[in-house]
């Protein structure tokens, strides 16, 4: 098949779109308000840009009611963010905080979740969530889209810190990515999980782009 989006019809019960770009990592952002009220949400277009320092982004088209989701306004207003890793265990909550609520509702309390202070920012962690980034605001990337939720705000932190739950490492040190079992979107209503990992090395005598797919650094 082929078509061509918003100019030709590609003839299938569901815009198949999304449903190739996967699987796609949950933005399951935390901030505050400038009131103070916490807010909670998974945003399934979410990823890590570059590593020295850490940047990450996260996507929220707006709401059914054409306004831009709370997520982005409060990052913007308080200039923070953390980002919690959403799990298989944790699925039922991730999918609780997906709720369009209004702004002085608490999705912590909606979905049944604990708070934990972060350490430099100050919207909450999810303590049940076993890896958290702490993010200061860095810039939004508007991108102009058709309908009330076509447009889309890209939001872009810096990671200032990391938490990693002890018993979410190896005793190698490693994550151990297959006991977390981090969830992840598909198409549709469609949601996957890591359940396998295969391992593969770049060929060649070039150690440091080795290096670098491990994550070493200088530090």
């Amino acid at each position: 098949m082929y078509y061509e989006p918003g100019k030709t019809a590609h003839g299938l019960p569901h815009d198949p779109f999304k449903s190739c770009v996967v699987p796609r990592p949950i933005g399951w952002i935390s901030t505050l308000s400038q009131d103070g009220v916490a807010n909670l949400a998974p945003f399934s277009q979410f990823q890590n840009l570059t590593f020295d320092p850490p940047y990450v982004m996260f996507s929220a088209n707006q709401n059914t009611e054409g306004k831009r989701k709370d997520s982005v306004v409060n990052a913007e207003t308080t200039q923070e963010f953390v980002w919690n890793m959403a799990t298989y265990e944790l699925r039922d909550a991730v999918n609780q905080s997906a709720m369009e609520v209004a702004p002085e509702e608490d999705e912590f309390e909606l979905a049944g979740l604990t708070k934990v202070a972060a350490k430099l920012v100050k919207p909450p962690r999810v303590a049940e969530s076993p890896v958290q980034f702490e993010c200061a605001y860095h810039m939004t990337l508007r991108l102009p889209g058709k309908g009330v939720m076509g447009s889309s705000d890209v939001v872009i932190g810096r990671v200032l810190a990391v938490h990693i739950a002890d018993e979410a490492l190896t005793d190698e040190g490693r994550l151990d990515i297959a006991k977390l079992r981090p969830i992840a979107r598909l198409g549709y209503h469609d949601y996957t999980s890591v359940e396998s990992i295969f391992e593969m090395v770049i060929p060649g005598t070039n150690e440091d782009i080795r290096r670098g797919m491990e994550g070493w650094s200088e530090d």
